[in-house]
């Protein structure tokens, strides 16, 4: 069976945050299991999409899994792959593997039990990120030979996770090494590192290594070990490090002092039950980092904190410190960040006092079940820029808890129980620039309460019921957010813009204007998210009716449905995500062709449960541009077969998501396109199922249904459609020799053999008997003296039936194709030739289709010349093919002044009489 490549995107969670991003983000979206076809048979494979909208470029991470057959599946994968993430059964990695990949700088592999060839990575020069995965509980074994890690010269990142290494030794490391990992491996003793990477440690190696590395590393991972208990003297010899991180794992950290390691500035010991501060360590190392959060640190003792003298970064993180020791701060001098988040110092924050030149930047109090601020409590603190309070139970502020913070830009009192805000309480933080009050009890804020900071651009507000803004708003702001949980209502007494307003957030209900003819502007706003808003947000109320620089818009609402949805005055817009407007499945389809018919700039389009209905041709008219588009969470979903003029356009991105679409043979076409489509790459079809009807509830898979009831092999049609074109083109350009008698009388015989085999006269086909072309400057003459002459019955006329375009055509049918019709329908064409026809652009046009039949329809086609005026034959189009096909009967002269109608007509039904009897023989 063919196997079939998907392209997919990785972790639909990050889709909101790269959707919110300003600047260069990657989009990765997860798809476990992206086969078309049985699963069971075909490995999977997915794709990593970083996009980047301000970026020219995309490019593709390939993930695949369910591999058994891993030359096969890397086969299917593009060779300027430049991330590859590799998921299945693979009991031995060959030689050369991935010598097709030379462009590739990340290698994921999680294949269970493997076992690697000493030139397994032969040819991966640029690759700089190695990963082994295994996420079982159990370690699983895992063989490198010595030379395995060699061809890698640019490696930086070597992970493992999940493997136990005992059967491999002497591994040798690139010098361009920079991070190690081994999470959750059987390593026991940290001397066994020594045998197992013998270029980490200085001295340790017993043959001398061809390129040694120096013992330097910025991190050396050895998290979730949960059998390391011992160091062993001078296992890390001659090693030194930024980081060690040991979290999780029994080891004691009094042991790294004797064990011959040279340098360390950041220790991480998260989970590891220590009751007490490593002091002897920290003083050792005169470490700049320590984290000990998640452990059992209930008191910090005066002797342990004066050897952490260096330690500019500490957590403390969920330790159950109920209060802090008076020397503290004078002990620490260098602290630039601490964490004491999760922890019991409240109800009333007691901090120690310290030098007055602390040099700490950063506090993290969240979580410590505080309820008041004391006047001045954070006096000891004068360089401190950020504040986090977050979590905790205070209900009142005022201008003395915060004084002596002249530095202070960042202040966080989310989820606290405040209630009001006194007029000067931030009057003494002049340097304020990020302020949050999200999920308070604040219910009216007026803009004279956030008076004092003069720079401050990010703002949050949010209560649990109902929330009212006045202004003045903050003249420098930037960024805002509101959550309220039934109304949020501006009071807009004046013109007052938010001028410099780039991030807007709302999420409530309703939201409200008083008075009601006030209008906001958003002048310079770029990204707009809005939730559980109603859709009349945009229309009915004056809020959102001209955004000109707007690029980002998210919109989720539960409040009804789409028909009140207008997304004019945003001429900019680029990502477009919009949400859970099918309030009832009932409701009213989106009408995509109306909605987005404003946006040529759209370059991301993600809709999730709209009620689309049926998706057409003109539902992505106009987007030219599109790059990305995701349908998620649809119900009863048609795709139209006009949508087959689109596959050239198509966005490079279109992702299905929990679709359910509509089982009708009209969609057949979707699955050829969904496993060949060379300029799209398609995710989701393969889990998606189709319903006949509402009641219909047998999750029929859509490519099954296609591929049962609308059965065809579209490469053999494809095939077989090549040879025929090929065979005609070949017939049709031997036809078209005209130097060759006995063609001419084959293709005779042809078309009357032809018309037999119908059973069919071919006089019984014309509608007409003369198609009449002619200019605008001859349409009198003709009117008035050239029909007449031909149409009337006999014996004032000749009886003939004409085609004439300006009557014939129906109104708005296209003109070439009428022309191209009637021509065929008409037993001869005449062509009334001027100067004026020669200059016209449909006269030359009706005159080369004419030829055209002529040519290729010998003895069924028949084209006459009627000269108004003398013309050098040679001006004519195609003369010198004229001259060979067209009989001196086939001209008729009338440029000598008066017309002689009778020898004209006689003339004329001589020559019909003769094309007549032509199509007979």
């Amino acid at each position: 069976m063919m196997e079939r490549l998907r392209f997919s995107f990785h972790l639909l969670s990050l889709l909101l945050l790269a959707l919110m991003s300003l600047s260069l983000m990657s989009w990765a979206w997860t798809a476990p299991n992206c086969t078309i076809g049985d699963s069971s048979l075909l490995p999977s494979i997915s794709y990593y999409i970083p996009f980047c909208t301000l970026a020219p470029g995309l490019h593709v991470f390939a993930s695949c899994s369910n591999i058994e057959n891993l030359a096969q599946t890397l086969r299917a994968v593009p060779q300027d792959t430049e991330a590859l993430c590799l998921q299945g059964t693979v009991t031995i990695l060959p030689a050369d593997a991935f010598g097709r990949f030379p462009t590739l700088q990340l290698l994921k592999l999680q294949l269970g039990t493997i076992r690697i060839m000493s030139g397994t990575f032969q040819g991966l020069d640029q690759l700089q990120h190695l990963s082994f995965e295994h996420h079982a509980p159990c370690c699983l074994s895992l063989f490198l030979p010595p030379d395995a890690l060699e061809p890698l010269r640019f490696l930086n990142t070597l992970s493992f996770h999940g493997y136990c290494l005992n059967d491999s030794q002497d591994v040798q490391l690139p010098i361009s090494l920079s991070r190690l990992t081994l999470r959750h491996s059987c390593l026991t003793d940290l001397q066994e590192l020594q045998g197992l990477f013998p270029n980490l440690v200085s001295g340790s190696s017993h043959t001398p290594s061809p390129s040694p590395r120096t013992p330097f590393l910025d991190l050396l991972d050895l998290s979730a070990n949960l059998q390391l208990s011992s160091v062993g003297s001078q296992a890390l010899r001659g090693l030194q490090l930024r980081s060690l991180r040991l979290d999780g794992t029994p080891l004691s950290a009094l042991d790294l002092v004797g064990s011959g390691l040279l340098h360390l500035d950041s220790l991480y010991l998260v989970g590891t039950s220590a009751e007490k501060l490593p002091g002897n360590v920290t003083g050792h190392f005169a470490l700049r980092a320590l984290d000990l959060g998640r452990n059992q640190i209930r008191n910090l003792e005066g002797g342990d904190l004066l050897s952490c003298h260096s330690l500019e970064l500490l957590s403390l993180h969920a330790n159950g410190l109920q209060f802090l020791p008076s020397s503290f701060l004078s002990a620490l001098p260098q602290l630039q960040r601490l964490n004491l988040s999760v922890n019991k110092l409240g109800p009333t924050l007691a901090l120690p006092g310290g030098l007055a030149s602390s040099n700490l930047r950063v506090l993290d109090l969240s979580h410590n079940e505080l309820c008041m601020l004391p006047g001045r409590a954070f006096s000891s603190l004068p360089q401190l820029q950020e504040l986090w309070l977050s979590g905790n139970n205070i209900s009142n502020l005022s201008r003395e808890s915060l004084e002596g913070l002249r530095w202070l830009e960042t202040l966080d009192l989310s989820w606290n129980q405040i209630k009001m805000l006194k007029l000067d309480w931030l009057s003494s933080l002049s340097a304020l620039t990020s302020l949050n009050l999200l999920g308070t009890h604040l219910e009216h804020i007026s803009g004279r309460q956030l008076q004092g900071p003069l720079k401050l651009s990010h703002l949050k507000l949010g209560s649990s019921n109902m929330l009212e803004i006045y202004p003045p708003w903050p003249p420098a702001l930037l960024s805002l957010e509101l959550w309220a949980g039934s109304v949020v209502e501006f009071r807009v007494p004046k013109e007052e813009p938010f001028l410099f307003l780039e991030n807007f957030t709302l999420q409530t209900t309703y939201m409200v204007l008083y008075p009601n003819n006030a209008t906001l502007h958003f002048p310079s706003l770029r990204h707009l998210t809005l939730r559980g808003c109603s859709t009349y947000i945009f229309s009915e109320q004056r809020v959102f009716l001209g955004l000109p620089l707007l690029e980002y818009l998210h919109f989720w609402s539960d409040r009804n449905g789409p028909e009140k949805l207008c997304l004019s005055g945003m001429p900019r817009l680029r990502v477009l995500e919009l949400g859970d407007l099918a309030f009832h499945y009932d409701a009213i389809p989106v009408q995509l062709e109306m909605l987005l018919k404003e946006l040529p700039q759209l370059q991301v389009l993600a809709l999730s449960n709209l009620n689309l209905g049926n998706l057409s041709v003109s539902s992505f008219r106009g987007l030219g541009l599109l790059r990305l588009l995701l349908l998620n969470s649809e119900w009863a979903l048609g795709l139209d077969s006009s949508l087959q003029e689109l596959i050239p356009q198509m966005p490079q991105y279109v992702y299905f998501s929990d679709v359910t679409f509509t089982c009708q043979c009209e969609s057949s076409w979707v699955g050829p396109w969904a496993t060949r489509a060379p300029n799209t790459f398609v995710y989701g079809l393969e889990k998606s199922i189709c319903k006949a009807n509402a009641s219909d509830y047998s999750k029929t898979p859509l490519l099954t249904f296609l591929s049962g009831h609308c059965s065809h092999d579209s490469e053999f049609q494809a095939f077989l459609t090549s040879i025929t074109l090929v065979l005609l083109l070949t017939f049709l350009a031997l036809l078209s020799c005209p130097k060759w008698p006995w063609l001419h009388r084959l293709r005779m015989l042809a078309h009357a053999w032809w018309w037999k085999l119908g059973g069919q006269h071919p006089r019984n086909q014309f509608h007409y008997d003369i198609f009449i072309s002619y200019c605008e400057q001859d349409q009198a003459w003709v009117l008035e003296e050239l029909v007449p002459a031909l149409e009337q019955p006999l014996p004032d006329g000749e009886g003939l039936r004409l085609c004439l375009p300006e009557r014939d055509f129906g109104v708005g049918q296209d003109r070439m194709d009428a022309t191209a019709a009637s021509m065929e329908s008409s037993r001869a064409t005449l062509c009334v030739l001027s100067h004026q026809a020669l200059g016209s652009p449909w006269c030359s046009l009706e005159l080369r289709i004419a030829t055209h039949n002529l040519l290729a329809k010998p003895g069924t086609a028949c084209l006459l010349l009627l000269f108004l005026e003398p013309i050098d034959r040679r001006q004519l189009h195609s003369y010198h093919r004229l001259g060979r096909w067209l009989q001196k009967e086939d001209y008729f002269d009338l440029s000598q002044g008066r017309v002689e109608w009778d020898a004209f007509c006689e003339q004329l039904r001589k020559r019909l009489r003769k094309a007549g009897q032509e199509r007979e023989d």
